[in-house]
């Protein structure tokens, strides 16, 4: 599945691609400074001394600091839209594969993306904006919590009506299978951060996996 940190294409808040090599590098400096040391801890000197531009040549490209991280969070929200399946090709995608594949390629389709060096910087600004950031918190909470579990709710009620999974009810189900990944990826990142070995959280991911399907689906 392409998405946007893939192709390494940035997209301004109007969902035009940016063109611009200074544009894109402003981006690419405040992305990496953003995640090392906070939004506030961070000026526009700072942002131009690594460019390598006038602190004047950046308001050609964005009219403050909060236009970048606005764009950044643009950016971040379409790459975690990629990731999720669209609505509207569910049924097909659920009669075409099992319940076991549909998760496992869920679940690596989601290690991609949070492995690409640039989503996993903006994981990081993510996390440190939260309490600061309204923006930063209803991109979590919107974005990545509901919009995956109601997501994943949606496609646990088709395995459901297709006699692979128990019925209960979808929404349950999804948020016992989630949130558990969930944390599962706080602590992904984190150690990360630290520069430890995450092999372990993989794992745990893997067998979480496993463990939901032994108790809940039905057997073919």
């Amino acid at each position: 599945m392409e998405t946007v940190s893939d192709m390494g294409e940035f997209f301004d808040a109007n969902g035009l691609l940016i063109q611009n090599d200074n544009k894109i590098r402003i981006l690419k400096v405040a992305i990496d400074l953003f995640s090392q040391y906070g939004y506030n801890a961070v000026s526009i000197r700072d942002i131009t001394r690594e460019v390598g531009i006038k602190e004047s040549s950046l308001y050609n490209h964005f009219k403050s600091k909060a236009v970048i991280l606005e764009t950044i969070y643009f950016n971040f929200r379409m790459d975690i839209a990629k990731i999720i399946p669209q609505l509207d090709r569910l049924d097909t995608i659920v009669t075409a594969i099992n319940i076991e594949m549909f998760l496992t390629q869920g679940f690596q389709n989601f290690l991609d993306h949070i492995q690409h060096p640039q989503m996993e910087k903006i994981w990081r600004i993510i996390y440190l904006e939260q309490v600061r950031d309204q923006a930063a918190r209803a991109i979590y909470l919107n974005d990545i919590v509901a919009g995956i579990c109601d997501c994943i709710a949606i496609v646990f009620e088709k395995y459901i009506a297709l006699g692979q999974l128990q019925s209960h009810d979808p929404g349950m189900l999804s948020i016992n299978y989630q949130y558990p990944l969930f944390q599962m990826v706080n602590s992904y990142i984190l150690r990360r951060l630290d520069g430890l070995d995450t092999a372990g959280v993989e794992q745990m991911m893997v067998e979480h996996i496993h463990f939901f399907l032994s108790m809940f689906r039905l057997k073919e």
